[in-house]
């Protein structure tokens, strides 16, 4: 089923703590990302000096500090076939040595068997050069592979390999021979590379500039190879902003908008060298209101990401994720329901479907999902319900297979877990208790409200209040007409203050408000 392309924003909100972005298709948000600013995070892609831990024979496998607390996993296929080649590289590295000849005159050597040991190569206490294939989850590490790759928008390059590949989904001959040979041409001793799709039709300078900063990434992690002492982080891949835009940006992308000013001319600058016709799409977003409320995507985070989504006509999804799998449960829910029983299930399992779809995208789920559709009896509308979940899917970077639903009405999709599910948390706590079960102690309440007041003394200047209470909060603050807590604080802050007892507030609950009864706190 060919789903309509639509067009994409994507939306960058940097904040002190973390970078948060959304994908838009059609202004419906499809991708929601996040990457923290502070502290150390262990992503896709990055690529670190680890020390062998421990080895695992029986598994034919072995454990790898990468400084992260879990330790990572490498098993022997995940070494490549030119690990020999790494690995003589980072031993012979050091200060003294001009590393651009030894790159240059290494031989790559005899390829790795299939039927090889980890034994033979890989000792504890080994330095090695690894790269994260799969996020750590749950209380498994990072699964690493030690063949290394610079992805770019248009070109993969491989270091220590001597071969240059094209896309199959690039169908022309000519084409296929033309970006073989430019590339080749480039390419400088020991270098290998694959020419993604993207590069179909692009001119060499485009090629030619793209290459130059991958090969520049690399080489620049050499000098901590060659000076380090211990586990260390040689490079990151990319950012998140620029990994969605090398694998996604095509004509569909309309606007890319971001609300900081060293943020956009990177990304301004990034679009420039891998499509410099789109360059102007990158917009700084300078608007007073924060910019996902200004795109709505703050709306449709806090509709998506509950344990119940809701859909079109009355009808909504319950999604649960467990360490084994996800389950979402189809329910048609109010709709109003046609006398044709099998017609009003066909309709919402076709709501469901597309929805279905977009849910997987939005919080990266993997690994098996089970989807319980309404029961439909019609053979017909089963396989359209496949073809179109297919469809739907078409479009979902990761890796993932669709089957058949069964006679129970369950279909099975198999989806790359390479993240942990994205989870956030739409629910809000209670006023009172702040999702703990219990309320502050009386003690402490004059304390808290004390200092609100002083704060919007202070730092406001406001000089009226009216203190909304409980009725037992409010005889304890107003106790005894000179010494009561009330009089202390209207002498001490130079204030006003009213109490007002409203009989529909907790024990301890109370509001902060202007004489006109607008909230302050």
């Amino acid at each position: 089923m060919e789903v309509e392309k639509l067009q994409k924003d994507l939306v960058v909100d940097v904040g002190a703590e973390e970078v948060r972005l959304a994908l838009l298709e059609g202004h419906r948000l499809i991708e929601y990302n996040k990457e923290s600013t502070l502290g150390r995070s262990f992503s896709v892609g990055d690529v670190y000096l680890g020390r062998v831990k421990k080895l695992l024979p029986s598994l034919n496998a072995a454990f790898v500090d990468i400084g992260d607390s879990k330790e990572a996993f490498i098993h022997y296929l995940d070494l490549g076939l030119n690990f020999t080649a790494f690995d003589r590289f980072v031993k012979q590295s050091n200060p003294n040595t001009d590393l651009k000849s030894l790159y240059a005159g290494m031989d790559l050597g005899p390829v790795l068997g299939k039927e090889g040991r980890i034994e033979d190569y890989l000792k504890q206490g080994q330095m090695i050069m690894v790269q994260i294939t799969k996020e750590p989850i749950s209380t498994k590490g990072s699964r690493l592979t030690a063949e290394i790759s610079l992805a770019g928008r248009n070109i993969v390059l491989l270091p220590f390999t001597d071969k240059v590949s094209v896309s199959q989904k690039i169908s022309s001959r000519e084409e296929k021979k033309r970006l073989e040979t430019l590339v080749s041409s480039i390419l400088p001793k020991n270098y290998g590379a694959i020419i993604r799709t993207a590069a179909e039709g692009k001119n060499a300078a485009v090629l030619v500039a793209e290459l130059r900063s991958l090969i520049d990434k690399w080489e620049g992690s050499w000098r901590k190879v060659s000076k380090s002492k211990g586990v260390e982080l040689l490079f990151r891949e990319y950012s998140k902003t620029t990994a969605i835009l090398r694998d996604l940006l095509n004509e569909t992308f309309s606007n890319v908008y971001v609300n900081d000013a060293k943020v956009f001319e990177e990304t301004r600058q990034y679009v420039s060298l891998i499509s410099p016709e789109q360059e102007k799409i990158v917009k700084l977003y300078e608007g007073r209101e924060p910019i996902f409320d200004h795109f709505e995507v703050t709306r449709q985070i806090k509709g998506a990401f509950g344990k119940i989504v809701p859909m079109p006509k009355g009808t909504y999804l319950v999604i649960e994720t467990t360490e084994a799998l996800n389950v979402i449960d189809v329910n048609s829910g109010s709709r109003v329901k046609s006398s044709d029983q099998e017609e009003n299930s066909f309709e919402v399992n076709k709501i469901a479907a597309e929805e279905i779809a977009r849910q997987l995208r939005l919080r990266d789920m993997g690994g098996i999902v089970i989807v319980d559709f309404i029961d439909m009896d019609d053979p017909k509308h089963r396989s359209e319900l496949y073809d179109m979940m297919v469809g739907f899917m078409s479009s979902d970077r990761a890796k993932h297979n669709v089957l058949p639903l069964t006679k129970f009405g369950l279909m099975q999709i198999t989806r790359q877990r390479i993240r942990p599910v994205t989870e956030i948390d739409t629910s809000e706590k209670c006023p009172m208790c702040h999702g703990t079960g219990r309320i502050v102690s009386s003690v402490n309440i004059d304390r808290e409200i004390e200092d609100k007041l002083s704060s919007l003394v202070r730092e406001k200047g406001i000089s009226s209040f009216v203190l909304r209470t409980g009725p037992i909060l409010g005889a304890y603050l107003t106790r005894g007409f000179f010494s009561s807590f009330v009089s202390k604080w209207k002498r001490k802050y130079k204030c006003r203050i009213r109490i007002i007892e409203d009989i529909d507030y907790g024990v301890l609950q109370y509001g902060i408000y202007n004489d006109q009864i607008e909230a302050l706190d």
